[in-house]
């Protein structure tokens, strides 16, 4: 990514494990990641898929020392809001979006159209790597996360509170990726060698969620945390 170096940023930003190793990649290459961008649920009061409180978020981007915004949405105008939030971003002097998506090429496609659409370019730094290659570089870097959300179909309650580290990969059932790719479980980074200081949270209560059989019809379980 020589080519953009110095060339001001954005991440998007889901607090987990692939868009952090994302953005430090970013931040090696010499970009300037000025801001984060994350997605909460309508009422704000927590974030799409991880279910991570905005005070926390918040607490990730202060150590960081990154600007954060939020956008609310609902699954059915996600991609309005976020192109939205990119035009925004675009308005602002930025041009350049980074995610941490690696091989799901739907996922790229949609990323490529939804900045097509604000004038922005993706850059996606983990892009066609070895899944457990880069599981391998967070842990070698000192990134420290915890698994706050696991899909029913592929594991068990048990998995979703751990911290994400060599004892949770060895435990997973033969079939499940170690960076959880397939949607098996989803982490929250509180600590790590670009943050300032560590995040700190408590865990509270778990919660079950039966997802719409339209979204799939998994049980989810989510290790709720607080400040």
């Amino acid at each position: 990514m020589t080519e953009i170096c110095n060339i001001p940023a954005l991440v998007s930003w889901s607090g987990g494990k692939d868009s952090c190793l994302a953005m430090w990649r970013a931040r090696q290459s010499g970009m300037q990641i000025r801001r984060l961008i994350t997605a909460m649920d309508e009422d704000g009061e927590s974030s799409r898929s991880h279910g991570i409180p905005p005070e926390l978020i918040q607490a990730q981007a202060d150590a960081l020392g990154t600007e954060l915004r939020f956008y609310k949405t609902s699954w059915g105008n996600y991609e309005e809001r976020f192109v939205a939030t990119l035009r925004d971003a675009h308005a602002g002097g930025i041009r350049h979006a980074v995610f941490g998506d690696i091989d799901l090429v739907p996922h790229r496609e949609w990323e490529e159209k939804v900045c097509a659409k604000a004038d922005i370019t993706p850059c996606l730094p983990l892009w066609d790597e070895p899944r457990r290659k880069l599981v391998d570089e967070f842990l070698s870097l000192g990134f420290k996360a915890v698994v706050v959300c696991v899909n029913g179909k592929y594991l068990g309650r048990e998995f979703c509170g751990r911290d994400f580290d060599e004892a949770f990969l060895a435990d997973l059932p033969a079939g499940v990726d170690a960076c959880g790719e397939n949607g098996e479980f989803h982490t929250f980074v509180y600590d790590g060698p670009c943050f300032a200081q560590p995040v700190t949270f408590r865990k509270t209560e778990m919660l079950e969620y039966q997802s719409p059989e339209k979204l799939g019809g998994a049980t989810f379980y989510f290790q709720k945390l607080g400040t």
